[in-house]
């Protein structure tokens, strides 16, 4: 996966409806159904959409690592 597709990736999981095994998540509604109607549910969804993001956020940190030392 190009740089471009991975960042493009981490905005929509941070901005957008994404879906994750076939699942259909939105960060920003899971937020307001956790903390402000204190949904149980909304938490482990946050919480996987959070994994995913650092699973991403590594593999970006990873290229940005291997393009520094190629410059």
């Amino acid at each position: 996966m190009e740089y471009q597709d991975k960042y493009d990736k981490l905005v929509k999981l941070l901005t957008e409806d994404f879906e994750i095994d076939g699942k259909k998540f939105n960060l920003k509604e899971d937020f307001e159904k956790f903390f402000v109607r204190s949904n149980k549910t909304a938490g482990t969804r946050i919480r996987r959409t959070m994994q995913e993001l650092k699973k991403i956020s590594q593999e970006i940190r990873n290229d940005v690592q291997e393009y520094k030392s190629k410059i």
